[in-house]
């Protein structure tokens, strides 16, 4: 049973988020929802370039608050010496640095691994990149799409002889924040029996590479003779495992495993397709995918409807479901159960609707986390906190080493 009073595993944490778009933002977005004080920094006027990101409403991103609540903001000019003052201040009282920028491009600023490190060795300094600190590659830059091509995933989805499809859902950035987590979190355990921090150096084409659960493996195991191509919505190793379409939507079935193939056979043709020994064994389904697959795709085709498709499917005990839409994603009663849209007030928007993390506890309630702050909506708390006087406070918004939107 859930105790409200049980206290977050991640209360009296520091954590500075100096990064930006996705992957560091959704790693330390992980951590604040843990019960980390994650204080988002970042540069006047425009800050996180996420901020720019649709969706727009009142000027707010939804991006930008997905990923960023929970968060103090705080926005500095670091070309002032009053701001890298107050930086080292933070970096000072801080257990957590996570960025996101190109190798070697925060030794400028003077906020490298090196620097910080020699200021606080209890600092644990999370970086992620396109390619990692090491490696020929390790100065280019990138983007999700590009470890997600460069990886080898897109070319095993899509049709043959045509372009492949985007994922149109940020794998690379997302599964890069949510190793980078599970990392920063070991380096937590590692420093109560060391003493120090660490640097961890993630990469985005690095975690594409290690979601291979099949493909490469088989490349490797196989001594390159397995080459996966591309099947479309069909997968011909794993017969039947792939989408299909009732006269008013789309929907999958997997029925790859001995037992739910005969209960879609007896369900699609009775006992004598359950008796054709041409599907028997996942070896004989395979080598007469096409045929299974016409079967499979005819009498979908010849259903009602999906949903009556679906009722006979689950009548069966076949594994199935309807591919949906995102506004049936949205009325889903199970993401209502689960908690899986969050709503937040926000001091400019009112009530508003996030998509929320997947974390339950039996011993701990998460709560519902603030909204993103607005830019600089921190700075005068941080810097108090710091131990700067409201005089050195109301000179550095002077000067705009402090700088908050209006």
């Amino acid at each position: 049973m859930t105790e409200p009073s049980a206290p977050l595993p991640l209360a009296g944490i520091r954590v500075i988020d100096y990064s930006h778009f996705l992957a560091g933002p959704f790693l330390s977005r992980q951590l604040a929802a843990l019960g980390a004080d994650v204080i988002k920094v970042e540069r006047p006027r425009t800050g996180d370039a996420g901020r720019a990101s649709p969706t727009q409403r009142a000027g707010v991103s939804g991006y930008f608050l997905q990923q960023n609540m929970g968060k103090r903001g705080l926005c500095l000019d670091l070309r002032q010496p009053a701001a890298v003052d107050l930086m080292r201040r933070l970096v000072a009282s801080a257990d957590i640095f996570v960025e996101n920028y190109r190798p070697g491009a925060l030794k400028k600023l003077g906020l490298g691994y090196e620097a910080l490190s020699a200021l606080n060795p209890r600092l644990i300094y999370a970086s992620v990149s396109a390619f990692g600190h090491s490696g020929p590659l390790s100065d280019r830059p990138g983007f999700g799409l590009i470890a997600e091509a460069m990886s080898g995933a897109m070319s095993i989805i899509g049709t043959e002889g045509a372009a492949p499809p985007l994922f149109r859902m940020p794998l690379a950035d997302m599964y890069t924040g949510s190793q980078g987590a599970t990392a920063v979190l070991a380096a937590l355990l590692s420093r109560m029996q060391t003493g120090r921090g660490q640097h961890i150096d993630l990469a985005l084409y690095d975690c594409m590479v290690s979601m291979h659960d099949y493909a490469l493996q088989g490349y490797l195991m196989s001594d390159g003779a397995e080459m996966p191509k591309r099947s479309g919505d069909n997968l011909p190793d794993s017969t039947v495992y792939g989408c299909f379409s009732a006269p008013d939507g789309d929907l999958v079935i997997a029925a790859q495993v001995d037992e739910s193939w005969l209960r879609l056979a007896e369900l699609m043709g009775g006992a004598d397709l359950a008796a054709d020994s041409r599907f028997h064994g996942a070896a004989s389904r395979n080598a007469h995918n096409v045929e299974a697959i016409a079967l499979v795709r005819g009498w979908c085709a010849a259903q009602p409807s999906r949903a009556a498709a679906l009722a006979a499917l689950e009548a069966a005990g076949v594994p199935a479901a309807p591919i949906q839409t995102i506004d049936e994603v949205a009325r889903d009663p199970q993401i209502a159960a689960r908690g899986m849209i969050l709503e937040q007030e926000h001091p400019r928007l009112g009530r508003v609707k996030v998509p929320n993390l997947p974390f339950h506890f039996s011993g701990l309630d998460l709560g519902t986390p603030e909204a993103a702050p607005a830019l600089g909506q921190h700075n005068r708390d941080l810097a108090a906190q710091l131990g700067f006087s409201a005089a050195e406070i109301a000179a550095m918004e002077a000067t705009g080493a402090l700088y908050a939107e209006i």
